[in-house]
């Protein structure tokens, strides 16, 4: 009974459940606990995470009260122990990343604890459902954002609903990991009494931060009830009841139908987006889709940071005007990083283009990864493209939100490799791995593939289906290797190079066509079949749009996926006076002796500085050294530099 309940449930992550819905995202993700990782990039992150990163965000509840909230919640005694009214989804998040590892990598002892958590927030639970403990603890004086009575400031800071999405979130996946009730059914209380509590002819006010409209569309997905659809789709249709711009902090500016631009809280922003395109794809609703797509088209031809960012204010944590993308000042926070994935993922499921997984790889190999240290217990909320040396990752935050969604998204990223529409089957990035995937009634088709990537281009697959048979095998031919770093003109490649992927199938050269971003190898597959793929690595020179006033007549390194910057920790002069000519010649070498080992980028610069009567400014020639923009502020607090001067004229000897 139990494998048959979770067998059900894998359909919960692949977008497919045929009891509860005939209409759905037409390009579905592959399962990550369908997907076995083994690749030598990715393995040590993931298990990073498991290892370190979920048992000190545990730690860290524990100690900072975040658990006691729940304790005093249920016994009505004691006071709100944390800052944050939304602290209570810290628990969520780390339990929703736990459940995911659990289901890939079994852990009596975890689980044991989790289910103790688990047993501690439903004694929290009000007996309608109500799950809140910045109010239950003590209902006459709530804490904080709570606001007098229930749900009267959720449009604007309480933080209730998005208390209910992180607990919706969470429990599902729980239930998919274990194919226990006990967190299901505190979240099933919950959902319930939103259904009372909001919709026609009841509360009618848009959710203040949104994920309540992904967390309903989870368990619309696990149980089928389409109570849970409707109200999600409700709190969108909610959203610009009165057109007021003081309202676009909330995207609650106009109704979403109406809007054409990425604006307000980046991580709300990117949240609701994601429950659009998720409510869009059940419904079929093309309203929704006319407003995300030119929402997108927006984020990425104007508001989108070369290390895959969103966000450029750290003032409401907000994107910015149109190309205001500035570097030392960049907000780019980790859940916004997380948030994008999402909703690019969704993107490629809606349209089953290779432009959203472009923007997922490029936003996953940067910024999600710089969000991290490398032993998983330190982290960066904000991660600028410059630092002073005094910017550090820090073991924990009063507003924690970064780490705990790391803790959830890293136990699942297997989840953004492959994907399937009918007879196709799509390799969207490019991480070791295997799957064995359904593509129809009487076909299934084990996958695997190997290579160094991303620091090799070459990529090999073995194509195993289950019989011989003809389908598509779709691979992905990144935006970085048609020389588009980005899907917009917002960066481009100063000295673009033309070097083509290259493909063989069982030894013999392919020419595969192209569709939507694809190469295309259409044929009849049988046991043992190969497949080399090439990608041209190429170290490239990265500019931007001349709209992007910060990134005027600078230059930016990166080769394949990933984003280099420069550390004074390797560089024995003042990096804010380096140029880098177009000319220097640039090179790629791995050395052993940075962390455990890393590739880098050498060249040649040129350091600028005052003449001795300051009168003019003097060159020497300096060799300098580029690391991966991801592992940047692993050996303490540094300098740091994505973007460097060009030319002398358009340097300046102090920056933003």
């Amino acid at each position: 009974m139990k494998k048959l309940l979770i067998s059900s449930l894998l359909c919960l992550f692949a977008g497919l459940n045929a009891t509860a819905q005939t209409t759905d995202y037409p390009f579905t993700g592959v399962p990550f606990n369908q997907v076995k990782l083994n690749d030598t990039y990715w393995m040590p992150r993931v298990e990073t995470n498991r290892t370190a990163t979920i048992p000190a965000s545990f730690e860290k509840c524990e100690e900072t009260g975040r658990i006691q909230n729940f304790v005093n919640a249920a016994t009505h005694t004691g006071k709100f122990m944390t800052t944050y009214t939304f602290d209570d989804t810290d628990i969520y998040k780390i339990i929703e990343g736990a459940s995911f590892s659990m289901s890939v990598h079994p852990d009596a002892k975890l689980d044991k604890y989790i289910d103790s958590l688990i047993t501690i927030v439903s004694k929290a639970q009000e007996p309608d459902g109500y799950l809140y403990t910045a109010r239950t603890i003590n209902p006459e004086k709530p804490f904080g954002w709570a606001g007098k009575e229930r749900w009267v400031n959720d449009p604007q800071q309480s933080h209730e609903l998005y208390c209910s999405g992180h607990l919706f979130e969470a429990a599902a996946a729980h239930y998919m990991a274990t194919g226990k009730r006990n967190f299901l059914n505190i979240a099933l209380k919950n959902a319930d009494l939103l259904c009372q509590v909001f919709g026609p002819g009841k509360r009618n006010e848009a959710p203040g931060h949104e994920i309540v409209e992904m967390g309903l569309v989870r368990l619309y997905r696990v149980t089928g009830e389409k109570k849970y659809l409707d109200l999600a789709k409700y709190f969108i249709d909610c959203r610009g009841k009165k057109i007021d711009k003081n309202r676009s902090y909330w995207q609650d500016q106009e109704p979403v139908v109406d809007q054409r631009e990425a604006v307000g809280h980046a991580v709300r922003a990117a949240y609701l987006y994601s429950g659009v395109a998720d409510v869009a794809a059940l419904t079929g609703n093309k309203e929704y889709l006319t407003a995300i797509d030119s929402i997108w088209e927006n984020m990425v031809s104007k508001k989108y940071y070369i290390n895959g960012g969103i966000g450029a204010r750290g003032d409401g944590e907000r994107f910015g005007d149109n190309y205001e993308l500035p570097n030392g000042s960049a907000y780019n926070e980790t859940c916004a990083a997380i948030a994008n994935v999402y909703w690019n993922f969704r993107m490629f499921e809606l349209h089953g283009q290779s432009k959203y997984i472009d923007v997922v790889e490029r936003s996953l190999y940067n910024n999600v990864l710089s969000s991290v240290s490398l032993d998983g217990k330190n982290f960066f909320y904000p991660n600028p493209l410059a630092a002073d040396g005094t910017y550090v990752r820090e073991p924990w935050f009063v507003c924690s939100c970064c780490p705990t969604n790391l803790c959830r998204f890293m136990s699942s990223v297997t989840g953004y490799i492959y994907a399937q529409k009918g007879n196709s089957l799509y390799v969207n990035l490019f991480i070791g791995s295997s799957a064995t995937i359904k593509l129809n009634a009487k076909q299934s088709v084990q996958i695997s593939q190997t290579s160094n990537y991303p620091w090799d281009g070459a990529i090999s697959f073995s194509v195993q289906p289950k019989q011989k048979s003809k389908f598509a095998l779709r691979l992905r031919i990144p935006g970085w290797a048609k020389n588009q770093p980005v899907p917009s003109d917002l960066y481009n490649y100063l000295n673009p190079v033309t070097a083509a992927y290259t493909i063989k199938v069982n030894g013999k050269d392919y020419t595969a066509t192209m569709e939507e971003g694809y190469a295309v190898i259409d044929r009849e597959w049988k046991k043992g079949d190969k497949v080399e793929y090439t990608l041209p690595m190429i170290i490239n020179r990265v500019t931007a749009n001349e709209k992007v006033k910060a990134d005027r007549g600078l230059v930016a390194l990166e080769r394949g996926p990933i984003l280099f910057c420069l550390e004074d920790k390797d560089n024995s002069f003042d990096l804010t006076n380096l140029i880098l000519p177009d000319k220097a010649d640039l090179k790629l070498t791995f050395n052993k002796d940075i962390f455990t080992g890393t590739y880098i980028i050498q060249g040649e610069g040129n350091l600028i500085y005052p003449s001795e009567d300051k009168l003019s400014l003097q060159t020497e020639k300096k060799t300098f050294t580029a690391i991966p923009y991801n592992v940047w502020d692993n050996r303490g607090g540094a300098v740091m530099r994505v973007w460097l001067p060009r030319t002398v004229s358009e340097f300046k000897l102090s920056e933003e």
